[in-house]
């Protein structure tokens, strides 16, 4: 079955009990079993719940993985990879990556002496460099955020994997839709459901996709031991937006690339950040691990300075001002006080978060009308 019809289908056969066409909620937090040690499917829904078992099938069968976990939130999803981490580990992720990530790895990781590596992973020589003997896991993001730097999935798999090292993607910004990491040698994928898999601002989730059972299983077993999981209302939830995921992102990503080449053309905006367009470094890798567009996230610069940008982002009206991305709405925020405000001054400047950055999620609506709320927002500078 093609993507679409599987993310409507997959998981989502008809209610054994009653022949609805959509599957129920289900609510129970324990389960009746069998006998004394005889244990049925379920048992205690921290462990598995129907529901969620449900959005698990169907996102293992859209990412081409064995199984799938969901979180109560992306953050969790990514804790849940780096609590596989013993003390003496070490981590290489990117430079460009979401500031809930770094202050992760930066705040709370290195509190049980697993060491940290940001690289640009754009160039995969940084990558080869980084790697010690002690390092167990890579972790990258392809589009990057908030730069939207691109980096070849395939190249840093066969990095990982000859110092034997997992490779885990945060594939947020792509989804299933155009880019499947594990197709491309990634050992696990993090997606935060909130962003596009739900699409519609309406639940909190995280999502892990593996390619390897005993992986599986050793990540099912971080979840259980420490019970950050979905519940089975957010994952219901879900599993509705992942049926016209594939529309909607395919439709944003169109809406995206124009407003992307509008923006380009500006003389109030320094460079514009979108891997659809030629100019960006990374389009020739974008083009060969994306699938039917580049995506509906986009950053730029203005000319201009920190009160400049803000200014920007707080005089938009069909662009709200807020964090998150990826749902019908569009949304605008600036980077360096709102998304990676965790990061220091100093490491946003580091690795490329300018004062002026303004970050783009673009929705649902007429191109024609983002692009006039944009232009009167350029009125006001």
């Amino acid at each position: 079955m093609q993507f679409r019809t599987r993310a409507i289908h997959v998981g989502n056969e008809k209610c054994p009990a009653t022949g609805a066409v959509v599957r129920p909620i289900h609510m129970a937090s324990t389960f009746v079993q069998p006998g004394a040690g005889d244990w049925g499917e379920f048992d205690y829904s921290r462990s598995g719940n129907p529901t969620r078992k449900a959005l698990e099938t169907t996102l293992a069968s859209l990412e081409g993985g064995c199984g799938a976990l969901c979180f109560a939130s992306g953050m969790a999803a990514t804790h849940g990879v780096v609590a596989m981490l013993r003390a003496g580990d070490h981590i290489v992720a990117g430079s460009d990556i979401y500031g809930g990530t770094y202050r992760l790895l930066h705040k709370i990781t290195d509190r049980a002496g697993i060491n940290i590596s940001l690289v640009d992973t754009t160039n995969p020589s940084n990558l080869e460099a980084a790697i010690t003997e002690s390092t167990k896991l890579v972790w990258i993001e392809s589009p990057g955020n908030p730069r939207m730097t691109i980096t070849d999935i395939g190249v840093c798999a066969e990095i990982a994997h000859r110092h034997n090292a997992l490779l885990g993607i945060d594939s947020t910004f792509a989804t299933p839709v155009l880019t499947r990491p594990l197709e491309l040698g990634a050992d696990i994928v993090m997606h935060s459901a909130t962003k596009y898999l739900g699409g519609h601002s309406d639940l909190m989730g995280g999502a892990l996709v593996v390619r390897d059972k005993s992986l599986y299983d050793e990540l099912y077993f971080v979840q259980n031991a420490t019970g950050a999981i979905m519940g089975p209302l957010e994952a219901f939830l879900c599993s509705r937006g992942l049926k016209t995921l594939e529309l909607r992102v395919r439709e944003q990503s169109r809406t995206a690339q124009d407003i992307a080449e509008w923006l380009d053309s500006r003389e109030q905006v320094e460079r514009v950040l979108y891997p659809g367009l030629p100019n960006h470094p990374g389009h020739e890798v974008a083009r060969r691990q994306m699938e039917g567009g580049f995506g509906a996230m986009l950053s730029f610069e203005l000319r201009g300075d920190f009160a400049a940008a803000k200014l920007f982002v707080e005089s938009t009206r069909l662009f709200q001002l807020a964090v998150s991305l990826g749902a019908v709405e569009s949304l605008i925020e600036q980077p360096a006080s709102m998304s990676h405000a965790s990061y220091d001054a100093k490491d946003r400047a580091k690795h490329g978060i300018s004062d002026g950055m303004i970050r783009l999620s673009v929705g649902l609506e007429a191109v024609e009308d983002l692009q006039a709320d944009l232009e009167q927002a350029f009125l006001k500078l």
